[in-house]
């Protein structure tokens, strides 16, 4: 999804807490700014569909549960709030209750499609603000463009790695941290390349 700057004056993370209570579209919020999140793309709705099945059946029955889109993420590390477009967490879930809002603290997976307009922003800033989540383990990019996943994971130290993009339809992605494995023909079905 988009973020669309929302409205320029600044605002606590109460007040954006309150917001979200209520609205029926769902903004991300950082440093005092909130962006609305625009809706996605025929193919971004596609795959994430296609990843949420496939991992919640390969999921059942172990401490892990993933969930989709409107699952919000803290990132502690500066106080941002964000809906990762995939998010996939394991043994107790840890939430920020303020005022019958939750939020999720310790994601272990999160997933972004890509596109055209956050791209550069999914690979850059927001990937930084990531990186802040002790948890998070594996951070997975999905083009909805054309056939490419990226896997990111956390190393010894701290250090991220990026292991060998995937684009052969044929290959699958390993996600270590919950055991799964995604055939990249299953992420992109029904999803048309224009290109």
């Amino acid at each position: 999804m988009n973020p669309q700057p929302q409205k320029k004056s600044r605002i606590t993370q109460e007040e954006y807490l309150e917001l979200e209570r209520t609205s029926e579209i769902r903004h991300e919020y950082f440093n005092g700014d909130i962006f609305a999140m625009t809706g996605g793309s025929l193919n971004h709705n596609r795959i994430s569909r296609n990843i949420d099945r496939k991992l919640g059946n390969q999921l059942e029955g172990s401490p892990c549960e993933n969930f989709v889109g409107d699952m919000r993420v803290k990132i502690q590390g500066n106080e941002k709030y964000t809906y990762p477009d995939i998010t996939v967490v394991c043994g107790n879930i840890e939430l920020e209750k303020i005022k019958g809002v939750e939020t999720l603290l310790n994601p272990i997976v999160i997933m972004e499609i890509l596109s055209e307009s956050t791209e550069a922003y999914d690979r850059g800033t927001k990937f930084r603000h990531y990186r802040l989540i002790p948890s998070l383990q594996e951070y997975i990019l999905v083009s909805q463009d054309h056939c490419l996943v990226e896997l990111y994971r956390r190393g010894d130290n701290d250090i991220w790695q990026i292991l060998s993009p995937c684009t052969d339809m044929n290959k699958s992605v390993s996600i270590a941290s919950v055991d799964c494995e995604l055939l990249l023909s299953d992420i992109y079905y029904r999803v048309e390349f224009v290109n």
